[in-house]
């Protein structure tokens, strides 16, 4: 069946059309995205903003019209962290069920983490072993690990790039000390519940997803998207901790020069890479592998897992 996905993101909206078969790999047949950032569409208040919740509906209904033009049987929405944290979600929601007709789901941070997880575990397979997963998206970090499909353990921080650019990057670089208490809240904060995951045994493999950890690790010489999702990917702990002076010292335009760094989020490295540094640091992970599934096909394998449970 031919499927459209829709995942609203704290950065970017995307649809992604895509052939499924259940016992089948999801196959891509069209991307459609828009850089939405509603993540930084909030007022002081925490709530969307009208240019936010415009933005959405408009991008949403365009979807609606891709997704149709290219045969989709069936669509799946969903949101993440910045609308489900939003102070007027349900608001934000009906607004844009009420503009397209088209209900979409919000995810919890545990499920984010869930689906995640069995996205990753599908890709890396049983080989594996006992797997962490590890994804920082733009509104939150998830976490997750376990021997099986399901996870023992998931959950999520609100620790996202674009969230802690936003908090702390507002007016641009940081001077040593902000950076230091910044990296320091954000151990803290890390640190807190790392007993959920480690007390189930140390992982067999690390694993991460998600465009920060693929743009870190372009960085520190990852092979190149255009290279394929099959080329093996790696973030080495040792190359990511020289990189992070270098990259809080550069400026945005120095930034939007790195390889496998878009302009539109090149503001988001920084804070992104000091949490990338302290997962690794706190679990003791010496490299992780970068995973070319995440959230969207975690999505799509269980709606097949559960059109092949019904009678």
């Amino acid at each position: 069946m031919r499927l459209g996905v829709l995942d609203i993101g704290s950065n970017t909206g995307h649809l992604l059309v895509v052939d499924a078969h259940r016992g089948a790999a999801p196959l891509p047949a069209f991307s459609y995205k828009e850089p939405l950032r509603l993540a930084e569409h909030l007022d002081d208040a925490g709530s969307v903003s009208q240019q936010g919740i415009d933005a959405l509906a408009a991008f949403t209904a365009q979807a609606l019209r891709v997704a149709e033009e290219k045969g989709c049987e069936d669509m799946l929405a969903f949101a993440t962290s910045a609308v489900r944290d939003a102070g007027n979600c349900d608001a934000v929601l009906g607004e844009v069920d009420e503009r397209t007709g088209l209900p979409i789901a919000v995810l919890s941070g545990d499920d984010e983490a869930r689906l995640t997880f069995l996205a990753v575990r599908r890709w890396l397979g049983w080989s594996a072993g006992r797997l962490w997963v590890f994804d920082i998206g733009g509104g939150s970090l998830e976490m997750a690990g376990g021997a099986d499909e399901e996870p023992e353990v998931a959950w999520s921080l609100p620790l996202g790039a674009a969230r802690l650019a936003r908090q702390h990057f507002a007016n641009g670089r940081l001077d040593d000390d902000a950076v230091r208490g910044l990296r320091k809240q954000i151990r803290a904060d890390i640190a807190r519940d790392a007993g959920r995951l480690l007390r189930h045994g140390i992982a067999d493999h690390a694993a991460a997803t998600s465009k920060t950890f693929r743009s870190l690790a372009r960085i520190c010489g990852a092979a190149p998207s255009a290279e394929g999702p099959l080329v093996p990917r790696a973030l080495s702990a040792d190359a990511l901790a020289d990189w992070v002076p270098k990259l809080a010292s550069m400026t945005r335009d120095e930034l939007a020069g790195l390889p496998g760094v878009s302009a539109s989020r090149a503001h988001q490295i920084v804070p992104g890479a000091l949490v990338a540094e302290a997962v690794m640091d706190i679990f003791e992970i010496s490299a992780l592998e970068i995973c070319p599934w995440a959230l969207r096909e975690g999505v799509i394998l269980e709606r097949l897992d559960q059109i092949g449970d019904l009678p």
